[in-house]
């Protein structure tokens, strides 16, 4: 009798990241991280095993489900690293801050120090390096673009070497963040289609299930 298989193990990682200026202030953006929580909870009740990294949010625990709070993405980084090898799937809902300043200040800046300019340094592209580096597991990702969004979500596909990317468009009608309706492309080297006017929560169930088709 052959052994039955374990339910999978899902690594999804959600909300902002935090890039601070000085003990206070910080660069951030407005993921909220309702998304990726709403995908943890679903993968749970699909009886998958699932550990959610979470950064700055009001969103509640969900229960039985392990949560490690990030702050910055070099503190994302870090437990990426620690959770990689467990999983089988890695959901990266996150939103990342592409740069991060150069010096953190260690006492608050005072309004009458002279500051003309931030200067600013890349992160690390944590998803290229997944996609360099993910073999068998299942990696996806997420693409907010205000312009050119098929052409945009593809080339981040093909370029950070994802199973499947969530496309969405932000523009001063749109607002993806949130707990409101969404509409999202789910695109993959194959094919893509087109889901307009669902709740995230639907939607969270629908890339779970093309997943499994994968």
């Amino acid at each position: 009798m052959k052994a039955k298989k374990s339910a999978l193990n899902v690594l999804i990682t959600a909300g902002p990241t935090q890039e601070f200026i000085d003990p206070v202030r910080f660069i951030s953006n407005s993921s909220t991280g309702t998304f990726g929580w709403l995908l943890a909870k679903t993968a749970k009740q699909l009886k998958y095993n699932v550990v959610l990294l979470l950064g700055p949010s009001n969103l509640k625990p969900i229960p039985e489900i392990k949560t490690v709070n990030f702050i910055s993405a070099l503190d994302l980084k870090k437990q990426m690293d620690v959770y990689f090898n467990w999983a089988d799937w890695i959901i990266c809902a996150a939103a990342v801050g592409d740069f991060r300043p150069v010096i953190r200040a260690k006492n608050k800046i005072k309004k009458n120090q002279p500051m003309e300019q931030i200067k600013l340094r890349p992160n690390l592209d944590i998803l290229k390096a997944l996609g360099k580096k993910k073999k068998n597991k299942i990696l996806v990702g997420f693409a907010l673009e205000s312009h050119d969004l098929l052409k945009n979500a593809k080339a981040k596909l093909k370029a950070k070497n994802l199973d499947l990317i969530v496309a969405n468009q932000i523009s001063s009608d749109k607002n993806p963040f949130g707990l409101g309706l969404t509409s999202a492309y789910l695109i993959d080297s194959e094919n893509f289609k087109q889901y307009n006017n669902v709740s995230k929560a639907k939607l969270a169930r629908i890339i779970l299930d093309r997943l499994s088709s994968l």
